[in-house]
């Protein structure tokens, strides 16, 4: 399959909302979903590495950096671990680098944009909160559902046998 989104419309419109279309992909998987883990940054990544140490089977990280783009809250260690720890996808609403690193990763990532300047690491953050990305609201434990074609969002888990998957 090379594209989820607009099939999952088709088929599951009324259970779903759209993130802006702000985001584009840097990991080796275009197509991943899962159910969502939050983390609430500003210019500090410790709970993104943090939470991506821990098994993530079945599960995508959405990271409300801010939109800040003067430093990436993921590079390819931090990534490295959530391939390694069974993620299916990390999206940030900031920055990522190493990004020739991150395309040979079997993991989905997606982010605004990238820079190759880390952030500082004083532990600042909050996790498992709802969060808000350009006025949409983000749940944990809600189900993300990723392509090239975007993001969106689903308070349940959706059925994709509709979809052959």
């Amino acid at each position: 399959m090379l594209d989820l989104l607009p099939d999952l419309f088709d088929a599951h419109a009324d259970k779903l909302s759209l993130l802006p279309p702000i985001f584009k992909s840097f990991g080796q998987k275009d197509i991943f979903w899962g159910e969502v883990v939050t983390v609430k940054c500003f210019k500090d990544n410790s709970l993104v590495k943090e939470t991506l140490s821990n098994d993530g089977k079945g599960k995508v990280l959405i990271v409300d950096g801010q939109g800040i783009t003067d430093s990436a809250l993921l590079g390819d260690m931090i990534a490295k671990n959530a391939e390694i720890n069974g993620w299916s996808g990390v999206i940030i609403y900031g920055c990522v680098r190493d990004v020739a690193a991150l395309k040979t990763m079997s993991i989905g990532i997606q982010a605004i944009g990238v820079n190759p300047i880390k952030t500082v690491k004083k532990g600042i953050g909050e996790r498992n909160v709802t969060i808000e990305i350009e006025d949409t609201i983000v749940k944990p434990s809600s189900y993300v559902y990723a392509d090239l074609n975007g993001i969106a969002l689903s308070n349940q888990a959706l059925d994709l046998s509709v979809l052959g998957l």
